[in-house]
């Protein structure tokens, strides 16, 4: 098995909703470790960085508004398998056509607005983690 890190942000409408701590104990129980974690408010300038890959996109503005529009809690996540792993986890972006037992199905309501957001590839997590923590994890 291949040991790995990613990252994950729960985003506003978990936080608002006090989802956190449901939400990282189901990475632990599955045998994550988190090697850091961070409280914070995204900037707009932060936010548009984080979400650069999808600058040319209709939703992007949306994602920005989204994004700073409450507190956000990240953190880097250990194990093995780790990106794809976790992102079968939180299931598919439309918390409508997230499978029940998965984050999303389980707890998003919608398509901006669904709980949490992981990195899909290691370039990914390289790039979205400096971001958030300013320097390689």
């Amino acid at each position: 098995m291949m040991t790995e890190q990613t990252l994950i942000v729960i985003k506003p409408d978990g936080v608002k909703r006090h989802l956190c701590g449901m939400i990282l104990s189901r990475f632990e129980q599955k045998g994550f470790d988190i090697n850091n974690i961070k409280s914070f408010y995204f900037t707009s300038q932060k936010a548009k960085e984080f979400y650069a890959p999808h600058k040319d996109k209709t939703f992007f503005d949306d994602l920005v508004t989204f994004i700073t529009s409450g507190m956000v809690v990240a953190c880097i996540l250990n194990g093995p398998n780790a990106i794809t792993t976790i992102r079968l986890m939180i299931g598919a972006t439309r918390s409508f056509e997230s499978a029940p037992g998965t984050i999303r199905g389980d707890l998003g309501l919608g398509i901006t607005d669904n709980v949490i957001h992981s990195s899909d590839s290691y370039e990914s997590f390289i790039k979205e983690s400096r971001v958030i923590f300013d320097r390689i994890i």
